[in-house]
């Protein structure tokens, strides 16, 4: 079985691309029937691919990586290697903007993504997951520290445990700088986030009651992720 994924990702990149209008499933079919090896072949992992499902020009990714130098020397071997150059024209025009970039970091050893256990469904498959991601993300008025986590762990974890939102990973703002500076990541902002992933579309949780717990500690509004995966998604 292959390691957790939290021993092998301490990085992870969370990518949001707002496409040209009806590009998306252009993108999608190039990312996964060529992207998603080369990358892994080069030292990264690829988590997971999805559809924004409220937002339909916007394509949502995740990779991960052992350590900050790893990413350096495994996107630096993809992006200088033949199969980005061959479709890096085809991939940027579909795009308007790549730049909304999080770099994150498990909140705690134990609160990374674990492997799934199953395969990824190979190339040229058509398997729709019924499965659905939702990603929730606080933007902090400081970093994530041992009061926020307290605070999480006793007042909006049993909440969203109690709708069958338990979280499946925690994480947070990785501070270190970017090793890898042709691509862009955001910066200056304190980042909390969690993942949960529901059965089926129906199953996630949209009262959202537990979310006047956050209010003092932001300084921005919540942000949801609503994520349907691609046919060849890892995570679903």
């Amino acid at each position: 079985m292959p390691p957790p994924l939290a021993a092998c990702c301490s990085v992870l990149e969370l990518r949001q691309y707002t496409l040209h209008p009806g590009r998306r499933d252009t993108l999608i079919a190039l990312f996964d029937g060529a992207f998603v090896e080369a990358q892994e072949a080069a030292g990264m992992h690829v988590v997971g691919q999805f559809r924004d499902e409220d937002r339909p020009d916007r394509f949502v990714w995740m990779r991960g990586f052992r350590d900050m130098a790893s990413r350096r020397e495994a996107l630096g071997a993809f992006y200088g290697g033949p199969v980005w150059k061959a479709h890096r024209d085809a991939a940027n025009a579909t795009m308007q903007d790549s730049d909304n970039v999080l770099l994150l970091r498990p909140a705690r050893l134990d609160t990374g993504l674990e492997h799934p256990g199953a395969p990824r469904p190979p190339a040229g498959a058509e398997m729709p997951a019924d499965s659905r991601v939702e990603i929730t993300l606080c933007y902090l008025k400081a970093p994530a520290n041992e009061d926020f986590a307290r605070f999480f762990e006793q007042d909006v974890r049993p909440l969203l445990a109690e709708t069958g939102a338990t979280p499946q990973a925690l994480l947070q703002t990785e501070p270190a700088e970017n090793t890898f500076p042709a691509l862009p990541v955001r910066t200056g902002e304190h980042v909390f986030a969690w993942l949960t992933v529901f059965p089926h579309a129906e199953h996630r949780d949209r009262s959202k009651a537990w979310t006047a717990r956050l209010h003092s500690w932001l300084r921005a509004p919540l942000e949801h992720l609503s994520l349907a995966p691609t046919s060849r998604s890892q995570l679903r």
